[in-house]
């Protein structure tokens, strides 16, 4: 399963893509779908993709709900880190 995961942008490299944290995992991500993403930003991740910018308390819920599906996050998680920069 592939789920979109809310990532807080922690680095501009360009105009098409960022640094993004999930769960203390960093990783590039492409954010051309998106018009004037920013450093602290929070954005959904899927596929390496940012679909689309959320606000803090909507990633928080987010990540608390996923968490609660546990091996899926976990192995969402995983993958994330294996493409992981860090």
């Amino acid at each position: 399963m592939c789920l979109g995961i809310p990532g807080e942008v922690v680095a501009l490299i360009d105009q098409d893509l960022a640094t993004v944290a999930v769960n203390g995992v960093r990783r590039d991500i492409s954010v051309s779908l998106l018009d004037d993403v920013a450093v602290g930003d929070w954005v959904l991740v899927h596929v390496g993709f940012a679909l689309s910018k959320i606000d803090q308390a909507e990633a928080a819920a987010t990540l608390d709900q996923v968490k609660k599906l546990g091996r899926v996050w976990d192995d969402e998680i995983e993958a994330f880190a294996e493409t992981s920069i860090v």
